[in-house]
């Protein structure tokens, strides 16, 4: 019998995560009673009991194992944590809050079988709040143009994977996971299902607008050189601008000498070019401030405990 991993990051979830557990658990009784399975708790250091709550479900039920990590890593360094201890030949990986509908794992799997390598749920209405929204459109054009992502293909944090892609994913060792990334680097052989996006039960979503901009940031630098391609058109489109503007500076005087040269031109064109080059710089100063991190072997999460996992 083929083995299914489900996979669930876990934050401030002490409430929903029972939910979630059960539904899984009706799931594979039925549409998905032909395979094993197990499920990997990961929690990323929430400021609730939501440990405890996996610590409980462990000892009830030996077939999920608990993981939680000493500092709030972030979900894509909770996800890399969950998938590394999956035994699973297929890996389905959701949220905590109940708003993936664990009940239809079935047709992720189901297109994992028509032999696709990857799967994404796409949703034909999100009950994500706009700011939410907002952030996923963001991250879509990010994709689309940095990882050359099929404008056809929609990503979501509910997926499945098969085995050989989830050992290539932990292949990455190093800071700053991005999971999306990972998964495209390792296939192109992706579908899409359709499934139902249930409203929140409660509480509100993990990403502020910090952890959006470190998740952006993550995709703009782990994975891609564009944006130093980008920096490098950009700046030689200013070069160009400005030695035209020169020329065009010295023309103007030459035919009408009585014209005086205008100090509000030079203070913006001075203004523009340098905030380009402090652009330029901190682009850079980013990719060599990651390299660094990762030469000092920063983790990419630390774990304090172990629960039902077989070293």
């Amino acid at each position: 019998m083929k083995k299914i991993s489900f996979v669930i990051p876990c934050y401030r979830s002490s409430h929903t995560l029972p939910q979630v557990v059960s539904e899984i658990e009706e799931t594979m009784k039925g549409v998905l009673k032909q395979y094993e399975y197990e499920m990997v708790l990961v929690n990323d250091c929430s400021p609730d009991d939501t440990f405890e709550v996996i610590r409980q479900l462990c000892a009830q039920k030996p077939y999920i194992k608990g993981i939680s990590l000493a500092k709030n890593f972030g979900q894509h360094a909770a996800l890399m944590a969950g998938i590394r201890h999956a035994a699973g030949d297929y890996i389905v990986c959701l949220d905590d809050d109940g708003q993936t509908p664990a009940d239809e794992a079935g047709k992720l799997i189901g297109k994992l079988e028509e032999d696709y390598d990857a799967v994404y749920a796409r949703y034909e209405h999100k009950h994500h709040s706009a700011f939410r929204n907002f952030g996923s459109r963001v991250n879509e054009i990010m994709l689309r143009v940095m990882l050359n992502k099929p404008a056809s293909l929609y990503v979501s944090s509910y997926f499945a994977i098969k085995r050989f892609v989830a050992e290539d994913m932990i292949r990455y060792e190093n800071s700053f996971p991005y999971v999306i990334g990972l998964v495209l680097r390792s296939t192109n052989n992706i579908a899409n299902v359709t499934v139902n996006h249930r409203d929140r039960k409660e509480g509100k979503s993990g990403y502020t607008l910090k952890k959006l901009w470190n998740l952006w940031i993550n995709g703009f630098t782990a994975f891609s050189v564009k944006p130093l391609r980008i920096a490098t058109v950009m700046g030689a489109f200013c070069a160009g601008a400005g030695f035209l503007y020169g020329f065009y500076t010295i023309i103007k005087k030459l035919v009408n000498p009585a014209v005086p040269l205008g100090f509000s031109s030079i203070m913006s064109a001075i203004v523009f070019f340098g905030g380009m080059m402090m652009l330029m710089l901190g682009l850079i100063g980013e990719y060599i401030g990651r390299i660094y991190i990762c030469l000092n072997n920063s983790p990419q999460y630390v774990i304090r405990e172990k629960i039902n996992v077989e070293e």
